[in-house]
């Protein structure tokens, strides 16, 4: 059984206060992208449990990966069998796309399938917020304004994206999460995120912010500078994802290929977003 978990992007970011068990309630909205997945391939196993990876390097063990921690917490509180798990990364690590949470959450999917659990969407989400914050969003996997350390979701209509394209810059590092929360001061707007999305889309280039940016942007000067042109090249409006080093763009128009003479030292894709728009990830 192949599965493909796809990223995802975060419009507006507001780190809202840390909490006492060290986290931070944020408020964000997070939206699917299809175009860029990761393959992850699930079988029963005679012998063992096993994890395999192909794709980009990952600097952790096979065991602390996300994906064989959902196996054993499903194994744990559904008592499903053991398996073979074969990952094929694509979606960068520290890029801010969720790629992690993600293999986990369909990690939690492919299983409940293989063996016929029948589990509900609050149950497989149980699972996912004890592999981190992004990950029960990948669940449900629909357009969501996300708060508390992104587990409380809420549908949102994304309708004003209706037609638009996305283009996403990945430069060649990551930020680890650490890294970004260390410059983070905790703040409440006065305007909730909702009340700002809910305006026209040509105001949220002055609106709707990520709290990330100013100490990011200052260590790493580059994405500033990719962040300007996006909107030099017609951006209507241009962000960076999560708390990672992806900056990326909604626009009219597909920026891909004007971009690539601009940026000879990133990785552009863009994707028409009718997928993107319906919130479908396959």
């Amino acid at each position: 059984m192949i599965w493909y978990p796809n990223c995802k992007v975060n419009i507006g970011l507001n780190i809202l206060e840390r909490r006492e068990d060290g986290y931070h309630n944020i408020e964000t909205l997070m939206l699917p992208i299809v175009g860029l997945t990761d393959s992850l391939d699930i079988a029963p196993s005679m012998s063992e449990t096993e994890f395999s990876l192909s794709g980009l390097e990952l600097d952790c063990p096979p065991e602390k990966n996300l994906c064989m921690r959902a196996v054993q917490l499903m194994q744990q509180h559904y008592g499903v069998g053991k398996v073979k798990v074969h990952l094929h990364k694509m979606i960068p690590f520290g890029a801010g796309l969720g790629g992690g949470s993600s293999d986990a959450a369909f990690t939690i999917k492919a299983l409940d399938s293989l063996f016929g659990l029948g589990l509900t969407i609050e149950q497989m989400c149980a699972i996912a917020v004890e592999l981190g914050s992004d990950t029960a969003f990948f669940i449900g996997n629909h357009a969501a304004l996300c708060s508390g350390c992104g587990e409380i979701m809420e549908p949102f209509d994304i309708g004003q994206l209706c037609g638009k394209h996305i283009t996403i810059v990945r430069p060649s590092f990551g930020i680890p999460t650490i890294e970004a929360y260390s410059g983070i001061v905790p703040r409440r707007p006065e305007t909730s995120l909702r009340k700002r999305l809910e305006q026209h889309i040509s105001t949220w280039r002055e609106e709707i912010k990520n709290d990330f940016e100013p100490s990011i942007f200052a260590k790493y000067p580059v994405l500033a500078t990719i962040k300007k042109a996006l909107y030099d090249a017609g951006a209507i409006y241009a962000s960076m994802s999560g708390s990672g080093s992806v900056v990326f763009a909604i626009s009219e128009e597909n920026l891909a290929e004007r971009l690539k003479n601009i940026f000879t030292d990133t990785c552009i894709a863009s994707w028409l977003d009718d997928s993107l728009i319906l919130g479908i990830a396959n």
